[in-house]
């Protein structure tokens, strides 16, 4: 799977741009004003600025240093300095694939983005960022009880804990951090919602304080 889940869908507005890490890679992930979402090299070809300091308009990133806008293909559409001129299609952003399903973001750096096929139907619950390489998260969050019971692995991958299902999606950011986007089974309560945030924080004690 070279998919990566960058980040939950809610938390990425229209016109909103953030910065992601994939295979390596730092991404600026933005969506335009229409919804859709677009995954760029996070560098503007002008200067190396990080795009992701970016501003979204009229369909456009725009980079913060110099102000060159970017059209959604990633070539570049308008050069403030020199109003008059044509860019040239030699001047254009890296482009990568993104799409987004059940509420996730997926990039990929090197193939098509796709979202892994699960069983069931899911809902966004949160995004926790660890201290921690995603092993020693996997780790955690399968070693932490919740309601009394280890949670426990099922065929398709999710975990469960008596009726509660949980569904984990790990980012690595760089050698020593995760970003990890959680999902409930679609209905769950708020009750039970709130009791799964909780054992979440839990989860990520256990991880950052564990043997490196």
């Amino acid at each position: 799977m070279t998919s990566v889940a960058v980040g939950l869908s809610r938390d990425l507005a229209a016109k909103r741009v953030m910065r992601a890490e994939v295979q390596g890679y730092d991404i600026a992930v933005w969506r335009d004003e229409n919804g859709g979402l677009h995954a760029w090299n996070n560098r503007c070809p002008h200067r190396g600025m990080r795009l992701s300091h970016g501003f979204v308009r009229d369909g456009h990133l725009a980079c913060l240093y110099h102000g060159w806008h970017f059209r959604k293909d990633g070539g570049c559409a308008y050069i403030p300095a020199h109003p008059e001129l044509e860019p040239p299609e030699t001047i254009s952003a890296t482009v990568f694939s993104i799409t987004e399903n059940a509420g996730v973001i997926w990039v990929s750096a090197t193939d098509t983005a796709k979202a892994p096929a699960e069983d069931g139907e899911w809902e966004p619950l949160r995004s926790l960022s660890f201290a921690c390489p995603p092993e020693k998260v996997r780790h955690a969050i399968e070693n932490t009880p919740f309601a009394g019971q280890l949670p426990e692995r099922a065929a398709s991958g999710h975990l469960t804990a008596g009726s509660t299902a949980l569904l984990v999606h790990c980012a690595p950011l760089g050698d020593a951090e995760t970003l990890a986007h959680l999902l409930v089974a679609a209905g769950t309560s708020l009750a039970g919602r709130k009791a799964l945030s909780r054992w979440c924080e839990t989860a990520r004690e256990s991880a950052e304080a564990g043997p490196a």
